[in-house]
């Protein structure tokens, strides 16, 4: 079995990939890095260790990796593929798409079995945002066979994988905790299930769980552990102040979850303080820069943190922490980031309240916008 793997990254390297080639399949990694897909191309294998005590540490091999720059061979892997994943940012899927798209004409017009591509993005519904891209790209006759033998199931991914540098360009660090959860329900009839992954028939309630409490905990600890002066996510947690904001948050979209999907409350209050133990992990080394980066992102109306404090106050709950979340988001003044640089002129040129409204589309007479402006004058004191 042969899975195109788009993105050779620390996720794909330490998560995805490694779980594919466990599973029996060689991966063939597409990414635009010459140096990762040289050595991926010559070694054919790498290191993936654990942050544990043991530091346990597992060889990945039958790996191998090609251009993603080359859109002809990016299409001639696709085209023959058992699967296709990827783990490039949810901003980049447009990117990968065309490859993608000639692989898929070509593999139609060869007669080649059903194909399913899974994006293992942090982001709601990205296998059916990539396939919004991809479909795009095709002719109307292609589309119109594609709609019925190539799958986009939309998929959640957990795994805390740091920035980090090695001596080898192919060796990663990642947490023991990983969960990759699949809908069912959008795959081919007779499909082939991979080991390791968890299938499911509504991917919502696994997929909102998540992002509502690993990805919404993660930005708030990263964003006010900044304004606090911390440089890590351990350093952060450690903090009374800031780790009790973060459970506060946690708390809030828990209680929109247990409305929403009717989690069980004793059940999901264990789910959030095994997130927050994972947070504080001390083999790990997590970059608030990193967790916080690409705040417009973070800040958009369906994600972590704009999308949970509108149901709350929906659903008559108080979103005062997530509205904190958000205020030091407008903080977060890393200016590496072009996100950040273009957050933090936005303030300057249009004042805080209009930018809050530009990039989370809350509208200024809103009580939850009133409370994002309240909590920033509080980190101002």
């Amino acid at each position: 079995m042969r899975a195109v793997h788009f993105g050779a990254g620390n996720i794909g390297r330490g998560f995805i990939g490694l779980l594919l080639s466990r599973a029996g399949y060689e991966v063939i990694f597409s990414d635009v890095n010459d140096t990762l897909v040289s050595e991926l191309r010559s070694r054919k294998q790498y290191t993936v260790e654990l942050a544990n005590d043991a530091k346990d540490t597992e060889i990945v091999t039958n790996v191998t990796a090609i251009d993603g720059k080359n859109v002809d061979e990016v299409a001639s892997a696709v085209a023959t593929a058992d699967l296709v994943t990827t783990a490039v940012g949810v901003n980049i899927l447009k990117h990968i798409a065309p490859g993608i798209a000639k692989g898929i004409t070509q593999r139609i017009a060869d007669g080649a079995s059903p194909l399913h591509v899974i994006a293992c993005e942090n982001a709601i519904g990205g296998s059916a945002q990539l396939k919004e891209h991809v479909f795009a790209l095709l002719e109307e006759d292609v589309r119109a066979k594609a709609e019925t033998s190539i799958y986009f199931p939309n998929a959640a991914v957990d795994r805390i994988v740091p920035i980090q540098h090695h001596e080898d360009p192919l060796h990663v660090q990642v947490e023991p905790f990983y969960e990759w959860v699949v809908d069912r329900s959008q795959m081919a009839p007779d499909h082939a299930e991979i080991e390791g992954v968890l299938y499911v028939d509504n991917l919502e309630p696994y997929i909102e769980r998540k992002l509502f409490t690993v990805n919404t905990g993660h930005c708030v600890a990263a964003y006010l552990g900044y304004v606090a002066g911390f440089e890590t996510i351990q350093s952060a947690i450690a903090d009374e102040k800031v780790v009790a904001s973060v459970r506060g948050a946690l708390e809030e979209t828990g209680a929109v979850l247990v409305k929403r999907f009717g989690f069980d409350q004793a059940e999901h209050d264990k789910y959030i303080n095994k997130i927050l133990g994972r947070f504080i992990n001390p083999n790990l080394t997590d970059e608030v820069s990193r967790v916080g980066r690409s705040p417009l992102r973070k800040l958009s109306p369906n994600d972590r943190l704009v999308r949970p404090a509108l149901q709350a106050y929906e659903y008559g709950i108080n979103p005062d922490h997530l509205a904190l979340g958000m205020a030091a988001a407008c903080k977060f003044n890393v200016t590496e980031d072009p996100e950040v640089v273009e957050l933090q002129e936005a303030i300057h040129n249009e004042g805080l309240a209009a930018a809050i409204t530009r990039y989370t589309s809350i509208p200024q007479d809103h009580p939850v916008h009133r409370q994002i402006l309240e909590q920033y004058e509080t980190l101002n004191a």
